[in-house]
């Protein structure tokens, strides 16, 4: 069944403790000719442990003692920027309980926005980047692959940023270590790759009859190249027979956090490459960099923006709030077309509230509203 975007709805979880009383708060996204409505259902019995196993009744799956989301049809695990300091090889208490419930959610998918390891340093030697992908294959990948968990990520700016200085790549021992690391570990991704001959840096997979597409977005420009390479991958037979199209990059089209909103934290010609996001009808663009989480829309197009897992989560532009990391898990319910996010607070580990985040967010080079705002 192939789904029109416009018809998904965003249900989204109200805060949430390991003690607290639960609820759940049902946004319904409409087209723009119709109104939104929000409807607040009773609390939830809480999900006995026994329960909180694969099955296809939709029972509710998460770790003990935190809220348990009702489990989609096919669900995705959304981390990002699990780095720390330049060079370091170790990671936040956060990043390593986030990975450790991994397999909790039973999730069918693992992306990652980027930011694996701290490169992005003229300072660091090849044997300080050897030791930081040795660090991420021990302390991520390996207990996601130990669980069998298929895992997707896109290169962020401080695994191998393309910024390029009189045509050439600044940062360049960054990505031929980056291109080594993943040369070794293409097969644990557990993905069935479309094309993949760029691989880690831009390719396109499908699982689950999700056709996903991953581009270069480590630093501000997507070569021309590259962008017609997605608008042909976008346009094939495998995306558009695809029951949905997601893409992904690690910077964002449009600036949603405070320090992140001047050139150079965004992508480039971002109103071109929404519209041939839009043609090609991709449901959403999950992003990360800002280390702000936000669920928003532009024009057509969905934007999930990660907040990050590990160091340094900022503020939203026009927000008080502080800074909090973040997890995403994302059901997608195909039967009636519809989509949830539940994300956690990970130092609180309460579900985020979408309503306490801002109504819209207008940065230097755009607009973006709240996903269930009309």
């Amino acid at each position: 069944m192939s789904i029109n975007r416009r018809r998904f709805f965003l249900f989204s979880g109200l805060a949430v403790g390991a003690t607290a009383a639960t609820a759940l708060a049902r946004t319904q996204s409409t087209p723009k000719s119709a109104a939104n409505a929000t409807t607040s259902p009773s609390t939830p019995s809480p999900i006995p442990v026994s329960q909180k196993t694969r099955s296809p009744n939709r029972v509710a799956l998460g770790p003990d003692g935190l809220f348990a989301p009702q489990r989609g049809d096919i669900r995705i695990a959304i981390i990002s920027d699990l780095n720390s300091a330049y060079g370091a090889t170790d990671y936040l208490p956060e990043v390593a309980q986030g990975i450790a419930l991994l397999p909790d959610w039973q999730p069918d998918l693992v992306l990652c926005g980027g930011d694996m390891v701290a490169g992005q340093s003229l300072d660091l030697s090849q044997p300080q980047v050897e030791a930081m992908w040795s660090a991420f294959d021990e302390k991520i990948l390996a207990p996601i692959r130990t669980a069998q968990l298929p895992f997707a990520l896109a290169i962020g700016n401080h695994d191998g940023s393309s910024y390029q200085n009189n045509g050439e790549f600044v940062y360049v021992l960054d990505r031929q270590e980056t291109a080594k690391y993943w040369a070794g570990h293409q097969s644990d991704t557990q993905i069935t790759f479309v094309e993949a001959a760029a691989f880690p840096f831009h390719y396109s997979f499908k699982q689950n009859n999700i056709f996903y597409l991953v581009w270069d977005a480590s630093s501000a420009n997507i070569p021309a190249e590259q962008v017609d390479w997605a608008n042909r991958a976008l346009s094939s037979p495998e995306a558009q027979n695809a029951d949905l199209r997601i893409v992904m990059g690690h910077l964002p089209l449009y600036a949603v956090a405070q320090k992140r909103d001047r050139p150079g934290e965004f992508l480039n010609q971002a109103d071109e490459l929404r519209a041939l996001l839009e043609r090609h009808q991709v449901h959403t663009y999950i992003s990360g960099h800002h280390h702000a989480y936000f669920p928003g829309k532009a024009g057509e197009l969905n934007t999930l923006h990660a907040g990050a897992l590990g160091s340094g989560p900022k503020a939203l532009l026009s927000s008080t709030a502080d800074p909090f990391q973040t997890l995403t898990i994302m059901d997608l319910f195909l039967d009636t077309a519809s989509t949830v996010y539940t994300t956690y607070n990970m130092n609180t580990m309460a579900v985020v509230d979408p309503q306490t985040l801002p109504l819209e967010i207008v940065g230097p080079n755009g607009r973006e509203l709240r996903q269930d705002v009309a």
